[in-house]
């Protein structure tokens, strides 16, 4: 067997091996499960549901309880909930993908730049980090907002800016663990860039805290989309999102509480539900730490 096809059958050994440590977590997997749950969901919305209910005022069916016509009930302005809240699925977990996305790619680069040259350039880049990190990761993002205005794009960048320097912090120390390794040295030695270094050795072999930030992040990216939009800075109505959702419902909630419930236990199912992958992630990619 070539030394190519030997690197793919031991990787693809240790894929197994970690989907099998996962496994064993029960609590993991009810999260997984819970979660890919929520994707379907937010993916096939259009096939079994109506935008137009979930958009379109309704007001001689405002207020009604859950109720065979409509799962759960309606809101303020006759709206279907259980429409509004499939279809805000989709906004909040794409936004929450997309943000985790780039400011893992943002994040990683500086991390593997500041934690690879050290000096200066690590000097100069974490302390611009430790700027972004002084400032409240919610507040920031709801500066960033307040300057830019609301919009999908602008709740996406605000987001991800936030997120940047927990990435680049987590990637910045998993690279100080690996870059003395043999292999790095043997790299450095055969006249490899640096840059490629990073992308090609130091990058997948220190992926494990990386991934399980990036599922954390996840989580705190939906809360704080929730929490934008709750004050009046997120997604603009009548756009479903289950933040507006709970900021329309609130003034209401003593008479009507399925008006906030609903939408508050979906954020709490998403968010437990990473939370659990996470760990789990974190328990199947270092045993030890388990131990």
């Amino acid at each position: 067997m070539s030394t190519a096809g030997k690197a793919k059958r031991r990787k693809r050994s240790q894929l197994s091996l970690i989907w099998f440590r996962f496994r064993k977590n029960k609590l993991a997997m009810l999260g997984l499960i819970i979660f890919l749950m929520m994707i379907f969901m937010a993916a096939y919305v259009s096939i079994f549901g109506d935008y137009e209910k979930a958009i379109t005022m309704d007001m001689p069916n405002k207020l009604q309880t859950p109720s065979a016509a409509h799962l759960f009930g309606t809101d303020q302005f006759g709206r279907d909930i259980l429409m509004r809240m499939m279809f805000g699925a989709r906004i909040s977990l794409s936004v929450g993908l997309l943000t985790m996305v780039l400011s893992l790619v943002v994040g990683s680069l500086i991390g593997a730049a500041a934690g690879y040259y050290g000096g200066k350039v690590d000097n100069l880049l974490m302390r611009i980090m430790d700027v972004f990190l002084a400032i409240p990761s919610t507040l920031l993002a709801i500066s960033i907002v307040a300057a830019l205005g609301q919009g999908m794009f602008n709740l996406l960048l605000a987001t991800a800016v936030s997120q940047i320097p927990a990435f680049a912090r987590v990637v910045r120390s998993a690279i100080l663990t690996v870059k003395g390794q043999d292999y790095i040295e043997a790299a450095r030695a055969c006249g490899m860039r640096g840059g490629r270094i990073i992308l090609r050795h130091i990058l997948p072999n220190a992926m494990g805290p990386i991934i399980v930030q990036a599922t954390l992040n996840i989580a705190r990216t939906i809360l704080g989309i929730s929490s934008l939009s709750f004050v009046g800075l997120g997604i603009s109505p009548p756009t479903p999102e289950w933040g507006s959702m709970l900021s329309e419902g609130k003034t209401m909630m003593r008479y009507y509480p399925h008006l906030i419930l609903i939408p508050g236990a979906a954020i709490a199912l998403a968010v437990m539900s990473l939370n659990l992958i996470g760990d789990g992630l974190r328990d199947a990619l270092d045993p030890r730490l388990k131990n």
